[in-house]
């Protein structure tokens, strides 16, 4: 079955383009994840927050080898993208921003992130994901950006509402942390937003 709707964004874009390096504000930089990332990849999931919020925990080289090795081959099948933000002086890896679940069809994709202890509070993740939306927006062509997170987690809603996502309501319970039901922020924007 065919739909009468056109696609926003035709099928093969997202590989057609490549996974771009992309420059953000803040003296940041925004690259493909490495096989060379393991190490602070490890150290990452080894944050308490991190693997709170996240719902993710990695132990060993292999396993963060394989976190590493998913992002290749989930470009090339237009579902996601993630990139390592560094430090564009240093290079030094600071956190995380992706675009998952990507409906190229639809226009729609959800954003996330998170940052290394030591790069809170430096607006890294807002500039991060300040940066990927304009690429979503003005080069892939996607119509609208989703950022979720839990309501008890106000550091993630002011990185959201630094970035232009604005809030839309609250998702009663609709993921399940080590501590129980949490209810989730729901912001978005859309191309055209400020």
């Amino acid at each position: 079955m065919t739909s009468p709707v056109e696609p926003v964004v035709p099928v093969g874009r997202l590989r057609e383009l490549g996974q771009p390096t992309l420059p953000a504000d803040g003296g940041l930089l925004l690259r493909p994840w490495a096989p060379g990332d393991v190490d602070v990849v490890l150290r990452a999931f080894a944050d308490p927050d991190i693997q709170f919020w996240n719902l993710e925990t990695l132990s060993t080289r292999e396993a963060a080898a394989d976190w590493l090795s998913q992002w290749g081959p989930g470009w090339q099948a237009e579902r996601q993208g993630s990139w390592a933000v560094t430090d564009a002086s240093s290079a030094a890896v600071l956190g995380r921003v992706a675009l998952r679940r990507v409906h190229l069809a639809e226009g729609v994709a959800e954003c996330t992130y998170w940052t290394l202890p030591e790069a809170r509070g430096r607006a890294v993740a807002s500039g991060a994901v300040r940066a990927v939306c304009r690429w979503a927006f003005e080069v892939l062509g996607l119509h609208r950006l989703e950022l979720q997170h839990s309501t008890r987690n106000a550091p993630s809603c002011r990185v959201a509402r630094r970035a232009g996502f604005a809030m839309e309501g609250t998702r009663r319970e609709a993921l399940r942390h080590v501590d129980g039901w949490h209810d989730m922020h729901l912001h978005s924007r859309v191309a055209g937003d400020p």
